[in-house]
């Protein structure tokens, strides 16, 4: 297995798991949600886990691999709001809390850009 190839499958792999995670511990993305948008915060919740999941089984397949870290892409530049809600929000939680909040914030960044070198591999072959 080539490299990039693992890379695009730990990527689906990490998509899976906080797919899940939103259906199995919704509560805690509940919280996250900004309160700006319309609907119920579980509604979100829900949703984004379905695109995660959606997103990490079209980066498993090579087929769509390129349209899907494209998307998983613009979905991490997306869901950054609600990560600043989330540190706002958390500012008078014990200070674990406080800095799990905040060092989410920069992780973005290195997320956006390795679903786009997923997507440049691909286009290369």
């Amino acid at each position: 297995m080539s490299r990039s190839e693992r890379s695009a499958l730990v990527l689906a792999g990490l998509l899976a798991t906080a797919g899940v995670a939103h259906f199995a511990a919704p509560k805690s993305f509940d919280a996250t949600i900004p309160k700006a948008l319309p609907g119920s915060p579980r509604a979100w919740t829900y949703g984004s886990g379905a695109v995660e999941l959606a997103l990490a089984a079209g980066i498993a397949m090579p087929r769509t691999r390129t349209a899907a870290a494209r998307a998983a892409a613009a979905f991490f530049v997306g869901v950054f709001p609600a990560n600043v809600q989330m540190a706002v929000d958390w500012q008078k939680r014990p200070r674990p809390y406080r800095t799990a909040a905040l060092a989410r914030l920069p992780l973005q960044v290195p997320l956006v850009l390795w679903a786009r070198g997923v997507a440049r591999n691909e286009e290369g072959r």
